[in-house]
């Protein structure tokens, strides 16, 4: 018999939390992986959210938190002490731990690390000296080294003697008596060799290496297009300080994307689905009222030329045409620089030439929507004069919309700001004023 999939897990438990049977609802949570448990808690409401947490052990608890969104985990560690803090944390590898470590208030961070033992402090104080987006904040200083001159049987013996070894381990890592790191022995490799062949003899020496300093996207990166299970992480005098493992680079990437979409909507990757009221509607009044802004401009636009809408009315039918447009054609290009950027593709040597295209695609499209449109609002309102000054006014902004959108991206990672959280807010902006600036300004040399 098939073991319940996970949807119907979810609903097993969520009927019995709807009757109240607490027991069957710890049973069944004890018997999935932690991973789906904090998928649970996040697909929950707050009330329903807080009992489930509470029918979980200590130590299971500590192995949902590294799952959970970040909203979610600092709401759940408020509840704890420092000393509590460590125990819930105790069996986590030293960069989830820094990570979880790195959300808190400095306060409360300062209280655990006075907690922790000498040798875990030195540990996850050597990942907090990184920022987390970079490989230093990602890398686990858990690893294996070996030297080169003893032979794989010696290796093998070695490892026997560890009670356990760290996640995704795919290789040994090889160094010198410095400590730099001068080889790669797989396990594959090791578990098929003669048991007297020295490691020097079996390492590899031309293998991925990332420096500590490597932003996370760039890691991401290279784990994509070499399709690599782990890789050393050396500081700039080539001392091997840490490891990157594949799970570390899969959440990389799942934020970036989450990043990406929610940005758009001035939301960030750890907003809670199931947030209270009051919190959810503190976070986006921001975001409404910079729009509301950007609003406020375009129809400060449409009111410059108040008299000449009031000369003829059907403008105010045709104009959000010319902006609606405009505001598409920008996004379809914006989308496509900001994803560019995103996988490295975009650089000094083909920016240009992304941009001469852009420009070409919508010089295209301009004067083919502006023949089409511009005849049937001219037949539509028995008025020619409304059909070029739409046209000529789609071109326009077309036009404008290709340049700003793969403009704008640009510019803002010069500044260091996101552009897929500013991006579309300018573009939008640009593009009402411009279109309604182009069509009204036309309509008014031609009416008035």
């Amino acid at each position: 018999m098939s073991s319940p999939n996970h949807s119907e897990r979810k609903e097993s438990i969520s009927n019995a939390l709807d009757k109240g049977a607490l027991n069957q609802v710890q049973t069944l949570i004890a018997d999935i992986p932690a991973s789906d448990v904090a998928h649970l808690i996040e697909s929950s409401p707050p009330a329903r959210r807080a009992v489930i947490w509470k029918l979980l052990e200590r130590d299971e608890q500590g192995e949902v938190l590294p799952y959970l969104s970040e909203d979610i985990r600092t709401e759940q560690l408020s509840q704890y002490e420092a000393k509590d803090i460590v125990q819930l944390l105790d069996e986590l590898d030293n960069d989830d731990f820094a990570d979880i470590l790195q959300e808190l208030p400095e306060q409360v961070l300062e209280q655990v690390l006075n907690n922790l033992s000498e040798e875990n402090r030195r540990q996850v104080e050597q990942v907090l000296h990184y920022d987390e987006d970079t490989a230093g904040g990602l890398m686990d200083t858990s690893f294996i080294t070996v030297r080169p001159n003893i032979s794989s049987d010696v290796v093998l013996r070695y490892l026997r003697l560890h009670e356990e070894l760290p996640d995704n381990l795919d290789a040994l890592l090889v160094v010198n008596r410095r400590g730099a790191l001068i080889g790669r022995l797989t396990i594959n490799t090791l578990l098929v060799a003669n048991p007297e062949t020295p490691v020097r003899n079996l390492m590899e020496t031309n293998f991925d290496i990332i420096n500590v300093q490597t932003s996370s996207q760039e890691v991401a990166h290279i784990f994509e297009r070499h399709d690599l299970i782990s890789a050393p992480v050396t500081n700039d005098q080539g001392d091997l300080v840490g490891r990157i493992t594949i799970d570390d680079v899969v959440d990389v990437i799942r934020e970036d994307a989450n990043h990406s979409i929610l940005s758009m909507a001035g939301l960030t990757e750890d907003s809670d689905t199931f947030a209270p009221i009051g919190k959810t509607a503190q976070r986006r009044a921001v975001w409404l009222g910079v729009n509301l802004l950007t609003a406020l401009l375009a129809s400060s636009v449409i009111y410059l030329f108040e008299e000449t809408i009031g000369a003829v009315v059907y403008l105010a039918a045709i104009m959000p045409i010319v902006a609606s447009m405009g505001g598409i054609a920008g996004s379809q290009t914006l989308t496509l620089v900001i994803r560019a950027m995103a996988l490295g593709q975009l650089g000094a040597s083909n920016t240009s030439w992304l941009l001469g295209r852009e420009i070409g695609v919508a010089l295209i499209n301009g004067l083919l929507w502006a023949v089409l449109v511009g005849l049937f609002v001219g037949y539509w309102f028995n008025d020619i004069n409304i059909g070029w000054i739409l046209g000529l006014a789609l071109i326009v902004n077309l036009f404008t919309a290709a340049l700003c959108g793969a403009l704008i991206p640009l510019g803002l990672d010069k500044l260091k700001i996101d552009p897929a959280l500013a991006g579309g807010v300018i573009l939008t902006t640009v593009t009402d004023v411009v279109g309604f600036f182009a069509f009204l300004g036309l309509a008014t040399l031609c009416y008035l």
